[in-house]
């Protein structure tokens, strides 16, 4: 059983306070367990009944949106090579990868970088960078955020809604359940982007 002291704070309004901060955050710092966040979130609406699970596919939207964008301003007002941070390995290479896909299909990459460790990041530094239209941008941005917020939030309540054992199973279940899908996406990226570099499409000739 959670604790009345739990229970009590996640009936008011810092859980969904904390979630959103946590999501924002993980728009520039990969550490930040927001989809963590969420999936709990998702998992405890439905064991508890509180906080409503809308209000948390909402406010994980609302908040994945805004940290795009707030990292699309950045890259169109610094670049993506204005600081030491960006000139990183992980980073260059994971800039590299957006710029490619950028330049293939904006709305495929902005719902694949969701599950890719600093892809987020590249990929809205780099649209900022290259001035992808603002009106565009932030269309596609709201539709990826809603459907990435929608299921990582459905991921906790379905868990919760067939395990038995209460909340705490629930959330336990649904997190790692989370990160081995985000894990597995991400596997099988890197493997797709390893065969394109290894076996490169022929030139055309002239």
């Amino acid at each position: 059983m959670i604790p009345d002291v739990l229970l009590d704070a996640v009936h008011g309004p810092w859980a969904l306070i904390v979630m959103t901060l946590l999501v924002l955050g993980d728009a520039f710092f990969v550490i930040v367990p927001g989809e963590i966040a969420v999936t709990a979130l998702g998992a405890l609406s439905i064991s508890s009944g509180a906080p409503p699970l809308w209000a948390v596919i909402a406010c994980a939207a609302v908040a994945a949106a805004g940290g795009d964008m707030l990292c699309y301003g950045l890259g169109r007002w610094a670049g993506v090579e204005r600081w030491r941070w960006m000139q990183a390995p992980r980073v260059q290479r994971a800039r590299e990868w957006a710029r490619a896909r950028l330049e293939s299909g904006t709305a495929v990459v902005l719902f694949t970088a969701r599950f890719i460790p600093f892809a987020r990041l590249a990929v809205n530094l780099v649209a900022g960078a290259t001035r992808i239209p603002i009106p565009r941008y932030a269309g596609l941005v709201a539709l990826a955020a809603f459907g990435w917020a929608t299921y990582q939030a459905a991921v906790g309540a379905v868990f919760a809604a067939i395990l038995p054992g209460g909340p705490v199973v629930a959330i336990v279940v649904s997190v790692l359940v989370a990160i081995a899908v985000g894990a597995l996406i991400d596997l099988v990226i890197r493997r797709r982007a390893r065969r394109r570099s290894t076996y490169p499409s022929p030139v055309e000739p002239d």
